[in-house]
């Protein structure tokens, strides 16, 4: 489907902000099924021919750049837009290698994805697992994981976002784009369910602190107590949160509020927004802006955490390692470090099979208990039951302190650790509404 194809038949409804294109209940797995998992990223470019092809497919999304253009109009500034902006993306990525390193990285996130579900899962419940890449806005698209899918005899099917936090911009026009793919008739209708976020899997979070803590060992020993942390996620439009109820930033702030307790708020921490374009209101701070206010404060030792991001790209090996670091420098930030992506992080590929698994009636998963501790190992202190994300019981809204002050208060993250007691509650029985 062409872009302007797909902008000819787009259409907002609520089901963009939360994701019920598909059905979020578990799917019955039988003995015998293939399933397959199919990671929706956003992509990009392969080399630098690709950069203004990569651009223009960006640019004529409406569910990511909502302006009120349609048709040859959009088409035509669209096209501009990238053909104008192109030589100087192809530059950034120049930077960096040549190429976004998003493709590689998220390879090898599939690869080890589905060694993981096959060996945990897979081989007790005697089903296969075969995980696929869908990039939204370059190569392999989600038409061509389809063919390789139905090739396979794939029987069932879970939709997986490398997003932990939903947005309308990022899960949302990926699964739009796969049930709007389904009803043309360009690729099957499988049985299929979707992951809507994991903001706040115990190994997720323990992955980032564990990058958190690589990144303090770039310090020297004599500053490093005095590092700050600044969780940088990717802005968006301050009208999807106000206008549209995008959980978004919500759900970003749950992820940090889990971090730092992991961390037992070891130090100060900060959060803001990167990657703003246009003339639009969007979420604040601007990272650049965090950054300026923290030098005037005196803080000279900064460490970057891109929280939104699970692989590292451009908008981290560039933006904040090169570019953001220019100005940081400028402002007066002395000791500037990012920290690197999650990438094939085993504590986060074990998030992604969670994730996965618990929207699966999967025999294997009989009593099955998931169990996280600080290198991996199981303990008998910190397992929990691995339940349908619908099923979990939120955070408490009251009880999370990071927040940001344009806060709409629109949800918090699934809470993953129900204890027996909750487990086995009547509310817990039925599905809660995202």
């Amino acid at each position: 489907m062409t872009p302007r194809q797909f902008l000819k038949k787009y259409n907002y409804d609520s089901r963009l902000v939360t994701g019920e294109y598909f059905s979020s209940e578990p799917l019955e797995i039988q003995e015998g099924d293939k399933i397959g998992v199919v990671l929706l990223n956003l992509g990009g470019p392969f080399k630098a021919e690709d950069v203004t092809p990569f651009l223009y497919n960006l640019f004529m999304d409406p569910a990511i750049i909502d302006i009120p253009l349609k048709g040859v109009l959009r088409h035509w500034i669209s096209t501009f837009i990238s053909k104008s902006r192109g030589k100087n993306v192809a530059k950034d990525y120049e930077e960096i290698g040549g190429e976004s390193p998003i493709n590689r990285l998220t390879e090898e996130q599939a690869q080890n994805l589905e060694k993981h579900l096959n060996e945990v899962y897979g081989e007790k419940g005697g089903v296969t697992f075969h995980t696929y890449i869908a990039m939204r806005y370059w190569h392999p698209l989600s038409e061509e994981a389809a063919r390789q899918m139905e090739k396979d005899g794939i029987t069932k099917v879970v939709l997986l976002p490398l997003y932990p936090h939903y947005s309308k911009t990022t899960t949302g026009s990926s699964l739009i784009y796969w049930w709007m793919l389904e009803q043309e008739g360009e690729i099957p209708k499988w049985p299929t369910t979707y992951v809507f976020e994991y903001a706040a899997n115990p190994k997720y979070i323990q992955a980032i602190s564990e990058r958190i803590d690589e990144g303090l060992q770039r310090f020297s020993k004599d500053i490093r107590g005095d590092v700050q942390l600044v969780f940088s996620a990717h802005g968006t439009p301050t009208r999807e949160m106000k206008e549209r109820r995008d959980p978004y930033c919500c759900l970003i702030h749950s992820t940090v509020e889990q971090v730092m307790a992991h961390r037992e708020q070891d130090r100060p921490f900060h959060v803001s927004f990167q990657s703003k374009v246009g003339p639009a209101e969007w979420l604040t701070p601007s990272t650049p802006d965090k950054l300026e206010e923290l030098a005037h404060e005196g803080i000279h030792s900064v460490l970057m955490v891109p929280v939104a991001f699970v692989s590292d790209h451009v908008e981290t090996a560039f933006e904040l390692d090169i570019e953001v670091r220019e100005e940081a420098i400028e402002f007066g930030i002395k000791h500037y470090e990012v920290v690197s992506g999650l990438n094939s992080h085993p504590l986060f590929i074990e998030a992604l099979g969670e994730a996965t698994a618990a929207q699966l009636q999967l025999p294997a998963l009989n009593a099955h208990r998931m169990e996280v501790s600080g290198d991996g190992a199981p303990t008998t202190d910190s397992s929990y039951p691995l339940r349908p994300l619908d099923y979990l019981p939120r955070f408490k809204a009251d009880q999370r302190c990071t927040r940001c002050h344009q806060c709409e208060k629109i949800t918090e993250a699934r809470r993953w650790t129900v204890t027996p007691e909750e487990n086995m509650a009547p509310e817990l029985k039925a599905k809660t509404s995202h």
